[in-house]
């Protein structure tokens, strides 16, 4: 198991574009994945939360993201070609800042293109949930947190004020 220390909101890495893979079977790459489905998973065993990770998130950057959510797993150098007129709101949150929630607007649908680890070229077009994913960990291999997209300034809390 790799488990890599996930970069917190300050890190001047989570602010840094990725660069693009270019050589999709180095050994570069295929540890930067493992170490992303590692860490994912460590840290969904301890805070009970979190489908996706960036490679920013544990100080790499590459053009990778990984996705526990309709058995996506990793996603090379995803782009958003597409999206939805139609906004919704959401509470938003994130590895980088555990105790925080954001409210954001993100698209309903949007449209995708990747690569796998073969170098294939594929899309993938994704509603609700899992656009709202893809568009978080995308934002952060371009150097976008969610704080950035916040609606307004009462719309960052704390996680454990959420209610109130």
């Amino acid at each position: 198991m790799a488990v890599r220390k996930i970069r917190l909101l300050g890190d001047p890495v989570l602010r840094m574009k990725c660069e693009p893979v270019r050589e999709f079977s180095s050994t570069e790459v295929q540890r930067a994945i493992r170490d992303l489905r590692d860490t994912l998973e460590d840290f969904r065993s301890k805070h009970r939360f979190g489908r996706g990770i960036a490679a920013p998130q544990i100080g790499l950057l590459l053009n990778i993201i990984y996705i526990r959510s309709e058995r996506l797993g990793p996603l090379i150098n995803p782009k958003i070609i597409r999206r939805s007129k139609r906004v919704f709101k959401v509470w938003d949150d994130c590895f980088s800042f555990p105790d925080l929630l954001v409210q954001v607007r993100r698209n309903t649908t949007v449209e995708i293109v990747y690569h796998d680890l073969d170098g294939t070229r594929k899309s993938l077009k994704a509603s609700h949930g899992l656009s709202e994913l893809l568009q978080h960990e995308i934002d952060h291999i371009n150097g976008i947190l969610a704080i950035d997209r916040a609606i307004n300034r009462q719309s960052i809390v704390l996680r454990s004020e959420i209610g109130r």
